[in-house]
This record gives C-alpha cells, structure tokens and sequence, in this order.
C-alpha cells in the first residue's frame, strides 16, 4: 500500500499546510518559495502517476489520494491568490475552476455508484486544462515581474485558458455522461440506483 507512488501523493498532501503558512509568512521571499513549493507538488502529481504506470504499482489508494491531493492543493492556492487580490478578473476564474472541480467530483461519485465511472475517466482535454492550470497558479503566485517578465498578466492570461479548457472538459464528460444521466432509473445497474442514491442524501 504505502509504495513510491502513493508517498508521493501524501507528500503532496502534506505540502499544503507547508504552503499556506509560508504564504502568509511576512518576508520578501515568500512568493517565490510559494511558487517553489506549488512546483514541486505539481511535479509529483507527474512524477506519482508516471512511476505507478512504469513500476506497476496502482492501488485503489493511490487511485482515491491522487485527484484529492490534487483538488485540495489547486483550490487552497486559488483561494489564497483570490485572498490577497480580491480582484473580479481573478475571482472569475477561480470561481470557475472551483466550481468545476466540485461537479465533476461529484459527476464521477455519483457514475461509481452505478457501475459507469469508466464513462468519465481523465480525458486529454482535462490533462491540457491541468497543465495550463498548474502554469498560471505558479506565475499567479510569483505576482513580481522576473528578470523583467510581467508574470502577473501572463499568469492572468493562462488562468483565463485553463478556465475555457475546465469549462470544456466539464462539458465532455457531462456529454459522456449524459444517457446514464437522463436513462430510466430502473435500467441502471450498479452497486444503487438513482432512487437509492437520492435516499442517502
């Protein structure tokens, strides 16, 4: 259970608390340790998958810890950019980023439950949304230009694309969704149907 891949993840779990209390530290330094520790958690978030794939190593754990670690470090540092520049032109996108991250969780719960989550597994259009994310959280966080590069407005350019790529994932995976969405309830198989499902709730 606890292979190389799945330290990763919890690594990267981990960083987050490390993240917020040096993002609120009052030194010069902050923003590009920050944009450092975001980094290194977006390169393992590569780096865990790649080596679970290449040493063989995939575990339900692994498969349950990798998109948390993930959500939380994107939502926790958008919040933060969001805090300290409460700005439209970044809530915007945040806002949208977040928002999609929230429905297609539960998009994907709610197919598990019966028996259709290969129906949305991670599409290219959600990896390409992941990467311009990940790019504009780390310029975003920088905020100073470096060796005279307007990070900020690139970074506010970038998070616009990766809002218009979650934007059109979300739309994907709904539209692969969308005939177990609107099927007869007493056609779906599974683990519960649609009616069980809603008594849980």
């Amino acid at each position: 259970m606890w292979n190389i891949p799945n330290i990763l993840t919890l690594l990267r779990i981990l960083l987050i608390p490390v993240f917020v209390i040096i993002f609120y530290l009052p030194f010069p330094w902050v923003r590009p340790v920050c944009a450092l520790v975001f980094t290194v958690a977006a390169l393992t978030d590569w780096l865990d998958g790649w080596l679970a794939r290449r040493l063989n190593q995939t575990s339900p754990l692994g498969a349950f810890l990798d998109p948390v670690a993930d959500k939380l470090m994107v939502a926790i540092a958008l919040v933060l950019l969001v805090q300290s520049d409460p700005r439209m032109v970044l809530a915007l996108p945040a806002a949208v980023i977040i928002g999609r991250e929230i429905t297609v969780s539960a998009l994907r719960e709610w197919m598990a439950e019966i028996g259709a989550r290969a129906q949305v597994a991670v599409s290219m259009a959600g990896k390409l949304k992941t990467t311009a994310q990940m790019v504009s959280i780390v310029l975003l966080i920088l905020h100073h230009p470096v060796i005279g590069i307007p990070v900020l407005p690139i970074g506010l350019a970038l998070i616009y694309v990766a809002a218009a790529l979650t934007l059109w994932s979300m739309l994907l995976y709904l539209r692969a969704a969308w005939p177990s969405l609107t099927a007869d309830p007493n056609q779906l198989t599974g683990k519960q149907s649609i009616r069980a499902a809603a008594k849980e709730k």
